[in-house]
């Protein structure tokens, strides 16, 4: 009995040091890995605007209602303008920063956006667009799409069609791009091809709201 007792005693204080040792690691690198998280997202930022100098969180939107009006805006736009598409509009707006210049001014935002619409189930990525609406860039942040196929959706060759256009929204053609707002689908990955523009289409409209669009109307 006093053997059964002295070794759950041990048991007890062995787990007890390494309880507190894991908590003491936690503590002492928590802010090393919270600086190294801020520089990541920083880095993801800059990728799609570069002469950004800081950013502050968009927080006073009612995500619910801006998703549920991006979906229908995008549902009329195809049916009004005779857009053919792959696949309907499936995804989400996940988050909205500011981004501003060394003084502190606004020069856009950034969103991030998730679509469901892609080949292996979902994509996320973050585009970057000025007040005046023009995309300065898009950047993935989740993508697994079929090797030589989908994945060259993150080639600079594809993304880059895009990068410095103003345009209310953007369609894909497989047969050369002739407008400011046609890009060229991706050869044999019209899934992705058709994710991706529609996530560019949701943050174009996500920034109309953020410049005052009305999510009751």
């Amino acid at each position: 009995m006093n053997k059964m007792l002295k070794d759950t005693l041990i048991l007890f204080a062995i787990t007890l040091i390494a309880g507190l040792g894991l908590g003491f690691v936690y503590e002492v690198t928590k802010e090393p890995r919270k600086m190294q998280e801020e520089k990541i997202q920083m880095d993801a930022y800059q990728a799609v605007m570069p002469q950004m100098d800081g950013y502050q969180k968009v927080d006073h939107l009612n995500y619910e209602k801006l998703n549920q009006k991006i979906a229908e805006q995008i549902k009329k736009n195809e049916s009004e303008n005779q857009i053919s598409v792959m696949n309907s509009y499936k995804g989400e707006i996940n988050e909205v920063v500011s981004a501003t210049d060394k003084n502190g001014d606004e020069i856009g935002i950034i969103v991030t956006v998730t679509d469901y619409e892609a080949y292996d189930g979902s994509l996320q990525m973050t585009v970057g667009i000025l007040k005046d609406k023009t995309v300065k860039g898009i950047s993935f942040l989740s993508l697994s799409e079929t090797p030589g196929l989908g994945m060259k959706a993150d080639e600079e060759s594809f993304r880059n069609q895009f990068q410095d256009k103003k345009a209310d929204y953007f369609v894909y053609t497989k047969n050369g791009a002739a407008a400011e707002n046609e890009i060229d689908a991706i050869s044999s990955a019209t899934i992705t091809t058709n994710a991706v523009t529609h996530g560019v289409n949701a943050a174009l409209l996500c920034a109309d709201y953020c410049q005052g669009g009305d999510l009751n109307e």
